[in-house]
Formats: C-alpha cells, structure tokens, sequence
C-alpha cells in the first residue's frame, strides 16, 4: 500500500490540476486553495447556474419547436426575401454554447466535491455573461413571438418525464451536499450548510410537482376520443414540391381525409395554387421572366403561370432533407411538376371524395379581379363538380352572398370569436394554429381543426385534447402514429409519482447516512473518548489530500500523548514519511 502512494498521489494531484486548470487557469498546486469561496466568486456561481438555467429553457424552446421549423424558414424567407435553413446556425450554436455552460458547471459541481475554491477564470465570465442569451431571447421574442406558445403545450407531453428527470438529477446531487455536512466539525455549520443548499426546500417542492402538473394524457383509457382526421397541407410537401398535384397525390396515398392549399388569383382570373407573394422560391421565374421575378404573382396570366417548372427548386434546396432518399424515376416527377390551378386541386379531391380547405389570399388594388376574386373562385368551385359539403370556405369577405350562392359549403372561420358571433355567421367549423387551442366548451360546440401538426408529441396532445383533425405536412409521418405516444389513468399516475417520491426520499436519506455514518454511530454510541479527529478522518474519503494528512497528523499526536506508540510507528501505519515530516518540521 505504502509502496504505491507515491503514484496514487501524483494521478490524484494530476487530475486536481485538470480540474482547476480548466475552470480557473489554476494549473499549478500554491495556485489552488481550500478556503471558502470569495462572495465575488459566489455571485459568479449564481449567474453560471442562471445562464445554465437559460441556455436549458433555449435548448428546449429549439427542440420542441422541431415542428415549425419550416414554418421559421419561410419566416426568414418573407423577411429576408432568400430561401435558406436557419435552423442549422442556431441549433448548432445552442447546442455548442449549451454543453460549454453545461461543461463548466460540473468543473464546478467537481470543485465542490473535492473541497476547492471556485475561482472562475475571467474568460469563462466573459463567455458566460447573460447578454448572448438575452439578446437570442429577444431577437426571437421579436421575430417569432407567437411561437414561444409551444412551451406550455409541449410541457402536457413532457411535464411528467421532466418532472422523474429533475427528481434523479436532485437526488444525485444529494451526495455533494451530505459531503459538505460531513466536512462540517460543528452542528450549527451544519445546519447553515443544509440550509443554505436549499437541497430540502427543493426536494419539497420535486415532491409535490406533480400536483400543479396536468396532461390531457393523463386520462382514462375509455375517455379517448377517435383518432384525428389529417389533412394534407400543401398535400404532403416533405415529399413533393408543395401545392402541386404530385404533392397532393403522395398525401391522398397516406390516407389523409383532406387537403389544403394556399389560392391566388392570376391576371386573367385563374384561381392557382401558390403560397409566396412572388414565384422566385418555388418556380423558375428567374430563367424565364428575369425582369419580373419580384412581382406579385397574381399579376402572370394562367399561361405564363402554367409554363413554369415549380419543381426544380425542391431538388436543389432540398427543404426536409428528403430528395437523397428518392429513386430516379420520383426525381423525374419532381422535376417536372408545375403551377396547379385550384380547378385541378378540387377534381383530384372529388375523385376520392376528400375535403378541400384553401386560404384565398385577395389581389393587389390594381388588380382587374380585386372586387370580382370571390366570385371567380366561387364560379371554378361550381364548375369543377365537387360537391359543396366537401368545400371548407374560409375567406370572410362577402361570407353572406357566398351562403346564397352555394348553401353547401361548410364555412369556416379562422379567427376565433365567441361562439354565439361564430353561429350567427352560420360558421360551423374553425381552422386555428394549434397554439391557439380553444377551450373544451368551444371545441363542443364546434368542429375545430388545427395547424400546422407535424410531430407526434403534438398530435399525440391534440389527440387526447379531443380535438377532430389536423392540419399537416407531415401526413407521411403522423400515418405511423395509430395510438397516443404515451396515455396513462390518473391512478396510475398517482402510483409512478408516489413511487418516485418515496424512492428519491429513501436515497437521499441513505446518502447522509452513509456520508455521515462514523459521527452519527459516535453521537448515538455516548462514548465521549471517542477520538473527534478519528471519527473525521475515518469520514474523510472525499476529502482532498491536504486535509488528510493534517487529520492524520492530529490523529497521530493525539495517539503518542496517550502512550499509544512511538511518533515513527504511528507515522508509518498511517501511510506517512516520519522523517520527511521530521525534516519539515525543522
């Protein structure tokens, strides 16, 4: 055992030096220091811990908002007026800077263990300030306010899994705190330490979570309401280029109940499928009408319309990552598609008896159809022979005459009003983001259906909410999705938190106990001779090597004054060089 210490120290002072070299640029051993920690250095724990608190809420907002991520794209597209992923930069800069904060908090949690001084190097500060995530909340605060929505919503998913994940995390961190009481000599440092750790106010506030956590998935098995019809948005754009009618074939092959689309009106009074307000990011309007490719697209006649490719620019940009996955013959078809007229749309839909829904943007003032665009759409509908109740009318202008003219649409709001002003309206449907989740009597009264639904855990939500279809560009992928993601009785709910509690509690009451084990067993024994510098040494596993040997060197002394043995023997039973603390002491 002797024999070895020499190497055991130096490994364990190698990995002090990594520890605080990394954290504090401390890298040489008179660098480091077991005193409390500065106030200073205190407040700089605190806003690493409050900027690790941030990033975590960042990532989460990023993860979760998987679902809009095209939604954010063609945000960035209307602004900047240039197609590109902006999620890539942002999720790779939130991960990096997330595992940088998260890296420095276990140096720091590391730090505490060991019983060393946080000092953290100015350079850590600097990256650490608040003022890169508070301007990254901001910035999407002001870009993309409405989708910070997806927080409360996804927490009914994930609230339960988070809830066991923080009790795990807390519960480990027991072990540091029931360290730091071990080092303590006195009662009353302890109880300051236990205190001050907030380690109990938390466990309290884990425990009883769960009774301020609610889920439309925490339900009983019989409650659940039939699966969600889906409709295709934009057909099925993962796919095919959206608005076209490959798009829409490859949706009506998941099975989807319907499909929506995006309708404008051309210069000749063309209802046409098109969902930007020019055609430079879905045609090929640059090759062919180069001096016109940032006009308002209602402003082409159905010719010029039709003769654009409106399908090369899925292959090139790739949006959803999918075109590597396609066989020649697809990227055939994809190449070749063009603009769709709204006639074509409802043909392919009433050969297979599917719902239509289409947002009807208005032209320009100066547009020839601007006061006659609600009859020309009218008009085509009539002529295309769908039949009217398949039709969800959504535009509000004129929402009277157009009653008159085909009592048989189903009409169809997407604002949400009171439900009294919906019904005198004849309104019978809505079409709302899902953000905008109306409440249970509202949605009684009222067949709802929600955009845009791409992920499971969202549809696996609305799901359970009782909500009757959904709006999606993912029909391929919600098509995998037969049942709720996770569904759960309130009693067996009740059992797993209970369980948890009584678990974490059971742990953490072992840790102490284990870390405090010799002075405890001395305390409840009443034997007073009991060595004090005994009873820490023997509790002074975690403790750094500094600290040992002076125990030890207590421990020692307190022996030879008793007539235990000689100062050379006790020296060298407990591991130690008598002559080289012979030769110090001199």
């Amino acid at each position: 055992m002797v024999k070895h210490q020499p190497l055991q120290v130096y490994e364990r002072q190698l990995c002090l030096s990594c520890l605080t070299g990394i954290y504090g640029c401390r890298w040489k051993r008179y660098q480091r220091s077991h005193d409390d920690t500065t106030k200073w250095e205190f407040l700089w724990s605190v806003i690493l811990f409050f900027t690790f608190s941030l990033l975590l809420v960042w990532f989460y907002f990023w993860w979760e908002a998987h679902n809009d991520y095209n939604e954010f794209n063609w945000f960035l597209y209307n602004r900047s007026g240039e197609w590109s992923d902006g999620t890539i930069p942002i999720l790779a800069s939130t991960a990096a800077g997330f595992t940088y904060i998260a890296f420095l908090m276990i140096l720091a949690l590391c730090h505490i263990a060991v019983g060393q001084q946080l000092n953290l190097h100015w350079l850590h500060k600097v990256i650490a300030a608040l003022l890169t995530t508070a301007i990254g909340f901001i910035s999407v605060n002001q870009t993309w306010g409405e989708e910070w929505a997806v927080i409360p919503i996804s927490l009914q998913a994930t609230g339960p899994f988070l809830h066991l994940g923080a009790l795990v995390a807390v519960t480990a961190l027991a072990w540091l705190v029931a360290g730091q009481v071990a080092r303590a000599e006195k009662t009353s440092k302890q109880v300051q330490i236990l205190c001050d750790s907030g380690m109990s106010h938390v466990l309290l506030g884990l425990y009883l979570v769960p009774l301020s956590i609610t889920s439309p998935c925490i339900m009983d098995h019989t409650h659940l309401t039939p699966r969600p019809d889906i409709i295709g948005h934009q057909g099925a754009p993962m796919l095919a280029p959206e608005n076209t009618v490959l798009s829409f074939q490859r949706a009506l092959q998941m099975n989807v109940s319907g499909l929506e689309a995006d309708v404008a009106i051309s210069f000749d009074g063309v209802p046409f499928l098109m969902r930007d307000r020019d055609l430079r990011r879905t045609t090929d309007v640059g090759k062919l009408f180069p001096d016109r490719q940032r006009e308002d697209a209602s402003f082409f006649n159905w010719t010029d319309l039709h003769s654009l490719n409106a399908g090369q620019w899925f292959l090139k940009d790739d949006p959803f990552w999918t075109v590597r996955s396609m066989s020649q013959r697809e990227v055939r078809l994809v190449g070749n598609q063009s603009v769709c007229s709204l006639e074509q749309l409802l043909r392919l839909a009433s050969s297979q008896n599917r719902t239509v829904v289409f947002n009807l943007r208005r032209p320009p003032p100066e547009h020839p159809r601007y006061h006659s665009w609600i009859n020309d759409t009218l008009e085509v509908v009539r002529l295309s022979g769908i039949p009217q109740h398949l039709v969800m009318w959504t535009p509000d202008w004129d929402r009277g005459q157009v009653r008159l003219v085909a009592p048989g649409l189903q009409q169809t709001s997407v604002v949400k009003r009171p439900p009294q002003a919906l019904h005198q309206q004849g309104i019978s449907r809505l079409l709302l983001r899902y953000s905008q989740t109306t409440t249970q009597k509202l949605m009684s009264n009222l067949s709802v259906t929600l955009y845009t639904v791409n992920e499971p855990w969202l549809f696996s939500v609305l799901w359970c909410s009782g909500v009757s279809s959904v709006s999606s560009e993912a029909p391929n992928i919600l098509k995998k999705v037969p049942y709720p993601i996770w569904l759960m009785s309130p009693d067996e709910y009740c059992l797993i938190w209970v369980a948890a509690d009584v678990i974490s509690f059971t742990v953490v009451i072992g840790i102490f106990v284990f870390q405090n084990y010799h002075m405890i067993r001395w305390r409840m024994s009443g034997m007073r001779s009991y060595n004090p510098e005994q009873i820490m040494l023997s509790a002074a596993v975690r403790r750094s090597s500094r600290d040992v040997n002076i125990m030890k060197e207590k421990l020692i002394f307190s022996e030879v004054s008793h007539g235990v043995g000689s100062a050379e023997d006790l020296y060298m039973e407990n591991g130690c060089d008598y002559y080289d603390n012979e030769g110090i002491s001199h």
